[in-house]
């Protein structure tokens, strides 16, 4: 920093001030700094600022079932925002998920002297575990809606499920099936939810539901059955790899989509504009439910907030695969 503080012509507390985006600090000036910076190819020692700010800048995250679209990125979303916050980002991905797994990895995280963690293990238990669990640093579960014992950061999965189904039934759809995802995930659970609310509020008695498990085979093998009894006229498919399975499916039993069966999957994976026909689907903003993620956990290492919730609203995506129900 003296270095630095030579070239740029001003003192060590001003490149200090710089490096710490101090407001404090004229624009020419800063230019200076970052100019000498530049020059110098200086780098700041994390090390020895962490024994002055008794902190790491470091954030732990837990993730389990990151093969899937969701979880992995949920991960890459917290991760984009922590490293946009100025935190380096130790990752634990858990192979199997039990209380010991999870403990031992917080425990780990806890030797690493991490400044917070991020839970991201899209399964119901993993909350009871963590609120069992005295952490030293703070702490947020993504899917957690937030309480006085846990912090969590959420995309509001019922509301999206509604939003698919609302789409259904004002395009005059009255019987409207869900291939749901397994049931001891988090987002399955409150998609079927929503599937329940929105037909609830028409006056629809809830009828097909299909458990599935997230994988486009699955959602090729139960397409299969849905084509050959047509008990409905649409289905809301729980994410959109099992829809790419249902719509390969009724192509090879001849059922039109959307014109005998109209379909609205659920994440808006990038593939799904391309599949044919371009899939209507649920688009969740993991970008955002990072940065509201790392926003909880930052004010909670920064300042001790008691904030216990942040909830991203999905949205609706209308392409080619939702019509008006057939009229014969």
């Amino acid at each position: 920093m003296e270095d630095v503080a030579r070239v740029a012509g001003v003192s060590h507390q001003t490149v200090s001030r710089v490096l710490n985006n101090h407001p404090n600090v004229s624009s020419k000036t800063r230019e200076r700094v970052e100019q000498a910076i530049t020059e110098l190819g200086y780098r700041r020692n994390t090390a020895a600022r962490s024994l002055v700010t008794r902190r790491s800048q470091t954030i732990g995250v837990l993730g389990s079932e990151l093969a899937q679209y969701g979880p992995s990125h949920t991960l890459l979303g917290v991760q984009q925002a922590a490293r946009d916050a100025g935190y380096f980002v130790s990752v634990a991905g858990l192979r199997e998920v039990t209380p010991e797994t999870i403990k031992d990895a917080l425990a780990h995280f806890m030797d690493q002297g991490v400044d917070g963690i991020v839970v991201t293990v899209p399964h119901p238990g993993t909350f009871e575990v963590l609120k069992d669990v005295t952490s030293q640093v703070p702490l947020v579960a993504v899917g957690s809606v937030g309480d006085e014992e846990l912090a969590g950061a959420t995309v509001d999965q019922r509301q999206g499920a509604r939003l698919a189904v609302e789409h259904l039934l004002d395009l005059g759809h009255r019987r409207i099936g869900h291939l749901s995802g397994p049931s001891d995930w988090i987002d399955a659970a409150a998609r079927i939810d929503g599937w329940r609310d929105a037909l609830d509020a028409a006056s629809i008695e809830p009828g097909t539901l299909i458990e599935g498990d997230w994988s486009a085979e699955c959602g090729y093998r139960e397409g299969l059955k849905i084509a050959a009894d047509r008990a409905v006229t649409a289905l809301f498919v729980a994410n959109d790899q099992m829809a790419l399975g249902v719509l390969r499916a009724f192509h090879e039993a001849g059922v039109q989509v959307p014109g005998d069966i109209s379909l609205v999957g659920f994440d808006d994976q990038p593939e799904s504009a391309y599949f044919i026909p371009p899939l209507t689907t649920v688009a969740q903003d993991f970008e955002e439910l990072g940065q509201r993620c790392i926003g909880l956990l930052l004010d909670r290492i920064e300042s001790g907030s008691t904030g216990t919730a942040a909830t991203v609203t999905p949205r609706l995506v209308v392409r080619s695969t939702t019509a008006p129900p057939p009229t014969k």
